[in-house]
């Protein structure tokens, strides 16, 4: 009797430690399984915008005076550009012509492209217009003189500096081209206060780019312009030439914009047919890029704001808040871009 229960007892023994090691080494199987991706792209955690740095370039932009073609002032501050943009670490092409303005000035210019990353062919493009209006002739004074352009120029090129700190900083999955183009404002005074008025004697630095490529087969991803994007009182609807030629790219910025918590300056509302004459125009007709304008344009005023090509376009209607909104929805787009 003893010894039968001893065998009975190892037997159990046996039997118990035979279904452990089977509960040990018996794989768990997920309900849902997770679907690993074949080709995996590490998400980039976009950088935090600085609006205290990106209202400094603005300033220091100010601080040369307007920078009208053929003027001093815009030579020096071309440099300042061309500096910054290599401190930061970009490869730096300067593009140096001339065009005729509708007066028949003959303007020197001068588009300086900053490359990031520039052995990836995967490429996003981000431009802004750095001269400034000859005069003032929406201001009831003064009305010959050149403006501050502190809004109208200035802010777009503020905000694509910071962001081109924060590449240096932090690089990005995407190449980046930076672009700063001239000429943009020396237009007609003729009924230039409407948008579907303006004509060709615009943008006259982005249509010798896009006529005259820098970059050899050059075809970035799409494009984002940032014109007047400094204003306390901003709103960017969206523009009609960017829902026709790069609607996807609209509703990507604004759905970011509005994830941001910035659905009150990025609103659903859209500029009508023809649109605005702005360097995008010109990005997507004859460049064939397509490209959005992020561009404050009152819609209930159908105005670009009071201040406008007036001597009111100075630091005073710079919002730092306005330029966070901007700049943070910009760089977390860039960032999380999939190559």
């Amino acid at each position: 009797m003893g010894n039968k229960l001893i065998v009975l007892l190892g037997v159990i023994v046996l039997l118990l430690f035979s279904c452990t090691e089977e509960r040990v080494v018996e794989p768990i199987i997920d309900k849902d399984p997770v679907v690993i991706d074949k080709d995996p792209v590490v998400k980039v955690a976009a950088p935090l915008f600085n609006e205290d740095s990106a209202y400094q370039f603005i300033q220091d932009q100010v601080n040369f005076g307007p920078r009208v073609p053929n003027t001093k002032a815009h030579i020096a501050c071309g440099d300042y550009l061309v500096n910054k943009l290599k401190g930061y670490g970009a490869e730096v092409i300067e593009q140096k012509g001339q065009v005729k303005a509708f007066n028949n000035a003959v303007l020197n210019i001068r588009n300086i492209i900053g490359r990031f990353n520039p052995q990836n062919d995967k490429r996003i493009m981000l431009f802004a217009h750095w001269d400034t209006r000859p005069f003032a002739d929406r201001d009831n004074k003064n009305q010959g003189k050149p403006i501050d352009g502190a809004n109208d120029g200035a802010s777009g090129v503020g905000v694509l500096l910071e962001i081109a700190r924060l590449i240096q900083l932090q690089k990005t999955n995407m190449g980046i081209d930076i672009i700063f183009f001239d000429a943009e404002d020396y237009g007609s005074t003729a009924s230039n206060i409407a948008a579907n008025q303006m004509t060709d004697d615009w943008c006259l630095g982005a249509q010798y780019w896009a006529k005259n490529p820098p970059v050899k087969d050059y075809r970035p991803r799409y494009g984002i312009l940032l014109d007047m994007v400094g204003a306390s009182d901003a709103v960017f609807p969206k523009e009609y030439l960017s829902m026709y030629f790069a609607q996807n790219v609209v509703e990507k910025v604004w759905k970011k914009a509005s994830e941001l918590g910035h659905g009150s300056l990025f609103v659903n509302q859209e500029i009508p047919s023809p649109g605005i004459t702005d360097d995008h125009r010109y990005v997507n007709i004859l460049a064939k890029i397509p490209s959005i304008d992020i561009i404050h344009y009152d819609m209930k005023e159908m105005d670009f704001g009071s201040f406008h090509h007036t001597h009111e376009d100075n630091m005073s209607v710079i919002d730092k808040t306005t330029l966070k909104a901007v700049g943070q929805t910009v760089t977390e787009v860039i960032y999380q871009e999939k190559p």
